[in-house]
């Protein structure tokens, strides 16, 4: 069975609208773990938009699953997850002005950095995954960084705007997960994914864990709404 990764980046984007302490990623954490999410994975951005530093720290000794943290090729942050210690993290590429992640990792321009990175975080015994597009030169380029895990990109197999350039991105992911499992690495992916469009990804073969947050919180904000207004009414009479 294909493991699910729980982001809950935007639990911490609702809490930083109000710079408060309402709703608490920590709490979304343990009810996803609850809930049965086979790990946790935060973003700790460099502009700080919804993670926060001690979140990591929190989540990290909170929870009883994995924590899996995204994370730039950055020195501030790669010294933060050096002490923190998480499961797993995922290297992902960054920008200030994105409303999310909008591409892969290009490891085969950034490969000295991500090497050094690569062996900083190893030898602390953290589990390097690096999030890339799905193709050869990419799978290949993240080999020769030393990483033991790569997540594929499947935004534009999410994004395709018609059912033939969904098969097509389909199959570049299938060629390049091929390829990464050839090469020994464990095969992740993520982004985009939702009810309706995971279900050809998570059968691809040896796919280890798939990491979803947007859409699950999207749909819980909506199917929890009943009970929450329902308790709020109880308690007023």
């Amino acid at each position: 069975m294909v493991k699910l990764g729980i982001n809950i980046d935007h639990i911490a984007t609702l809490r930083q609208a109000r710079k408060g302490f309402l709703p608490d990623p920590l709490e979304a954490a343990l009810l996803a773990e609850k809930s049965g999410a086979d790990s946790i994975t935060i973003h700790l951005r460099e502009d700080r938009r919804h993670i926060q530093d001690s979140d990591v720290f929190r989540i990290v000794e909170g929870i009883k699953t994995r924590l899996n943290l995204e994370m730039a090729v950055s020195e501030d942050i790669i010294r933060i997850a050096l002490k923190a210690k998480p499961h797993s993290v995922c290297m992902v590429p960054e920008k200030r002005q994105e409303l999310t992640t909008e591409g892969g990792l290009d490891a085969c321009s950034k490969k000295k950095a991500i090497t050094s990175a690569v062996k900083r975080l190893k030898k602390k015994g953290i589990i390097v995954s690096l999030f890339i597009d799905p193709s050869i030169a990419q799978v290949i380029a993240a080999k020769e960084t030393g990483a033991d895990c790569v997540e594929l990109h499947t935004g534009c197999y999410a994004n395709a705007a018609n059912t033939a350039v969904r098969r097509k991105e389909l199959k570049r992911l299938k060629i390049a997960g091929a390829l990464a499992v050839k090469l020994g690495f464990i095969l992740n992916a993520g982004h985009g994914l939702n009810y309706k469009n995971v279900v050809p990804v998570a059968r691809i073969p040896q796919m280890n864990e798939l990491n979803i947050g947007y859409s699950i919180i999207s749909r819980a904000v909506i199917f929890g709404l009943k009970n929450a207004v329902s308790e709020m009414k109880k308690l007023l009479s």
